[in-house]
C-alpha cells in the first residue's frame, strides 16, 4: 500500500546506521541509503518533527542457532556523521533486533503524541522488520521507505519489503514521502 498521507504527529526512525554496519556488504549501494536516510532526517527537522537515531550495542540475551561469535571493536556503535546528529534528536541504543523493546521508545513517542513513525535503515529483515512489527502492534502507523533501507541478504530485503511490509505498514519512497514534508 502506498503512503497514504503523513500524520502531523509523526517521527522518523533511522535504525543502525552506525559505523560498525556500514561496511558489511548490502545489497544495495550503502551510500545511497545513507544519503536518502539523512535527506529525511534534514527534512523532518526542518519541520520540527522528531528524529529517533537507533543503534545496537549487544544482543538478545536468548538462546539461538546461529551464533555470532563477534566482539565489537571500538567505534562500532558510533553513528556514521551523515546523519548530522543533533541535541534534538533522540538516541535508542538497543541490544535486541527492534527498537522498542527493552528501551524507552514507545514512552518517549507516546509523550510526544505521535501517531506515525517513518522507517528507514539496515537491516531491512532484521532491525527495520522488528521495530516495524513492535510499532504496528502497538498502534502505530507505520511508513516504510523502502528506498532507504537495504540488507546483507537481497532474499531478505525483497521478502520483508514484498510479503512483511504491506501487513503492517504502508510501503514508499523517499521521493513520495518527501512531498508531505
Amino acid at each position: 500500500m502506498p503512503l497514504t498521507q503523513l500524520d502531523d504527529y509523526c517521527a522518523l526512525v533511522i535504525i543502525d546506521l552506525q559505523k560498525g554496519i556500514v561496511g558489511f556488504p548490502m545489497a544495495h549501494p550503502v551510500k545511497e541509503i545513507i544519503d536518502r536516510s539523512a535527506k529525511l532526517a534534514r527534512a523532518f527537522r526542518a519541520k520540527d518533527l522528531p528524529v529517533i537515531l537507533v543503534n545496537v550495542d549487544g544482543l538478545a540475551p536468548g538462546r539461538v542457532d546461529m551464533k555470532f561469535n563477534f566482539t565489537p571493536p571500538p567505534g562500532f556503535s558510533d553513528l556514521i556523521p551523515e546523519l548530522e546528529q543533533k541535541p534534538s534528536d533522540y538516541l535508542v541504543t538497543k541490544q535486541r533486533p527492534g527498537a522498542f523493546i527493552g528501551t524507552g521508545l514507545d514512552e518517549y513517542l507516546r509523550h510526544r503524541s505521535i501517531t506515525q513513525i517513518v522507517l528507514t535503515g539496515i537491516a531491512t529483515s532484521i532491525g527495520v522488520e522488528a521495530t516495524a512489527r513492535s510499532a504496528y502492534d502497538l498502534g502505530y502507523n507505520v511508513a516504510l521507505v523502502v528506498d532507504a533501507m537495504t540488507d546483507i541478504d537481497p532474499q531478505n530485503h525483497q521478502h520483508s519489503v514484498d510479503k512483511i511490509f504491506p501487513k503492517i505498514g504502508e510501503v514508499t519512497g523517499t521521493h513520495e514521502l518527501l512531498k508531505p514534508l
